[in-house]
């Protein structure tokens, strides 16, 4: 099967914060299409791999089919807690920047139609 490589920020934006040694992150797919493919490439063992240089812990993932999204615990991700280490921008905000730049495969279909159907939002209109 033909399958093209995409990084997450083609067909998902994401939010993300930290609570002490965790980083917490939604995974929010523009719209239906691309959220079916977040659920099948975006498992906890696939973001743990990316994050792996940082990550001394466990990944733990829950999907939000209502709302389109996923929600990605990162544990162990600030060695000890934001304020503890020496790593620079390590903080939740800059790492949704990396989570986005995670690559996945999909098949051509696939991203045709997560970049063609309309984007959900509070905008009211397709962005």
């Amino acid at each position: 099967m033909n399958r093209v490589r995409i990084p997450l920020v083609r067909i998902a934006h994401a939010r993300s914060g930290d609570k002490a040694d965790w980083v917490d992150f939604g995974l929010f797919a523009w719209n239906e299409a691309g959220y079916r493919i977040l659920e099948r490439e975006v498992t906890a063992e696939r973001v743990r791999q990316h994050f792996a240089p940082w990550l001394p812990g466990e990944v733990d993932r829950w999907p939000l089919p209502n709302i389109l999204a996923l929600k990605l615990v990162l544990k162990g991700a600030l060695q000890g807690g934001g304020a503890r280490n020496l790593r620079l921008d390590n903080l939740g905000k800059s790492m949704a920047g990396a989570l986005l730049r995670m690559e996945i495969e999909v098949s051509p279909d696939e991203l045709e139609a997560a970049m063609s159907e309309q984007r959900i939002g509070w905008w009211g209109e397709q962005a």
